[in-house]
């Protein structure tokens, strides 16, 4: 028998989760499906800023109780093959480290909404009253897709993710260090490790929360990932940085940055919320604070909009404009630096304080000239 609700939502994380509270607490009765069965393995540089944890209304006190939530007050950065510079931004932390695993896990049981885990996307199909129905199973007139860069929701109302998209692939491994492990691990707690390829295509990290080591890296071309990792890993472990008995394999997962996403963000009773929507930063490729965001914002316009059509959900995609700005492939093209004038002042810039502080971290990584969003009560 068919059961109904008012949204499907195709996704469990941050963006799926978020939505499904929300909706939850307007009177909704929304239904979380995902493929995964939750808590579920997720790899991930797992950082969040206080921007985050004040809009999902959550206490990093009450929350470290249970779960990993590690104060960053620092950064160390650089470019490939130079000396890094180490920037202290004070007693108040100016984000926080967290283990994907725990996050996601909390914010959809904390959402209090129907959930359908462990459930494979097979098929969506248009019902004779103009509803949708998942699987055959599940039925509702509004579905929102929250499954990440390879939504099948995201599928449906475009080409999906192929050649045509300019994304990030990135490679990574997370694990709870051995005390011998810990030992030979330089990277403190509290600041992270940002390194930038030098070629400005991508950047690698080195974070440490608690006893777990994350360690990744992110690039546009990913043609050349695994020897970019491999050099990085290499010269970390010469550095005695890291240790040299990493367990396990890294693993890959890739997103869409937001100046270079060309997906529609809506159709007749769909809409596109997180990485499905491909909203992660364009230049630190962070993805839970916009995840998050446009779950928001997406739940405004469902409670305003007159119906689910395309012409009514659009007003969601006009909100995400307006918050995150014209993409990149929607503006026309002005004045820019040619690729090799970067490639020139890049190493010199990322020597400097100024530069690592106020642009890197404190513009590209915490967003600190962004004001919060303000979220309906």
């Amino acid at each position: 028998m068919v059961q109904r609700y008012d949204a499907l939502i195709v996704g469990g994380g941050p963006a799926g989760s978020t939505m499904a509270r929300a909706l939850t607490q307007r009177g909704y009765r929304p239904l979380v499906v995902d493929k995964q069965t939750f808590p579920r393995d997720k790899t991930c540089a797992g950082w969040v800023t206080p921007a985050v944890l004040d809009i999902l209304g959550i206490d990093p006190a009450d929350y470290r109780q249970k779960n990993v939530m590690q104060p960053i007050h620092g950064f160390r950065i650089g470019m490939m093959g130079q000396k890094a510079v180490v920037n202290d931004h004070g007693s108040e932390p100016v984000s926080y480290g967290i283990r994907r695993c725990e996050f996601d896990h909390y914010l959809l049981e904390r959402s209090a909404s129907e959930r359908a885990e462990g459930i494979k996307f097979q098929s969506l199909e248009r019902t004779a009253d103009g509803e949708w129905c998942l699987n055959g199973d599940y039925q509702a007139p509004l579905v929102i897709g929250a499954g990440g860069h390879f939504c099948p929701v995201a599928a449906t109302i475009g080409e999906g993710p192929g050649s045509h998209e300019t994304s990030v692939t990135a490679k990574e491994v997370e694990f709870e260090m051995t005390p011998q492990q810990a030992r030979h691990c330089r990277v403190r707690e509290d600041t992270p490790e940002l390194w930038f390829c030098r070629d400005l295509m991508g950047y690698a990290w080195v974070f440490r929360k608690d006893n777990f080591l994350n360690i990744g890296l992110g690039r546009e071309d990913p043609n050349d990932l695994k020897s970019h990792l491999n050099d990085f890993v290499a010269r970390m472990q010469a550095e005695d940085r890291i240790p040299e008995d990493l367990p396990g394999k890294f693993k890959g997962h890739a997103y869409l940055l937001y100046d270079h996403a060309e997906r529609p963000l809506v159709d007749n009773g769909i809409l596109l919320i997180g990485d499905s929507a491909g909203l992660a930063y364009t230049q630190s490729g962070e993805g839970i604070r916009p995840a998050v965001e446009s779950a928001f914002l997406a739940a405004d316009v469902i409670q305003e909009a007159p119906d689910y059509s395309a012409a009514s959900l659009k007003l969601y995609a006009n909100r995400l404009r307006e918050r995150f700005g014209t993409r990149e492939v929607e503006r026309e093209s002005g004045l820019d630096l040619p690729d090799w004038a970067k490639l020139r002042i890049a190493p010199a810039l990322m020597k400097t304080h100024w530069f690592t502080r106020k642009v890197v971290t404190e513009r590209w990584f915490l967003h600190e000239h962004v004001p919060t969003l303000e979220v309906a009560s």
